[in-house]
């Protein structure tokens, strides 16, 4: 018998929120909620681990719910500790999948050792990073910096 088994489960908590998903059973390793902002701005924000096991967790549906339609996507990363290579694939292809889509995706406000990683990574060159939610709303309806 494995010691851990993995759930996952879809909430309608809100009018404006599309999904939540909780995976781990015990200990929480990813947690993604989305959230509808004025004027079809979303936010996406991140919780847990975005290593091996929660970049699989989230990948295909951060994916299919920013590539679906031309998305302007706030990644809040404010309650991830642990960014791995895999999260930053993560990243990445969502963020060329909105932009394929004609939207934009920025990342806001990333823990100091997640914003580590990314400036190392120079993913900040390509995925606009905010630490003022203001700011991130602004920089979402801009063309992106650079192509990925």
């Amino acid at each position: 018998m494995s010691s851990f088994q993995r759930t996952s489960f879809t909430l309608k908590l809100h009018p404006r929120l599309i999904f939540r998903v909780i995976v781990g059973e015990g200990v929480q390793r990813m947690e993604l909620t989305a959230t509808e902002l004025p004027d079809g701005i979303w936010k996406f924000d991140l919780s847990g681990r975005l290593d091996v096991e929660g970049a699989s967790d989230i990948d295909l549906k951060l994916t299919i719910a920013i590539a679906g339609q031309p998305t302007l996507a706030i990644i809040d990363l404010t309650d991830v500790d642990f960014l791995a290579s895999l999260g930053i694939g993560t990243l990445v292809r969502t963020a060329k999948a909105a932009r394929l889509r004609g939207g934009n995706m920025v990342l806001f406000n990333p823990q100091p050792n997640v914003a580590k990683v990314l400036a190392s990574t120079r993913i900040d060159h390509v995925i606009p990073i905010c630490y003022e939610l203001a700011q991130a709303l602004t920089l979402v309806r801009m063309p992106p910096p650079t192509p990925l």
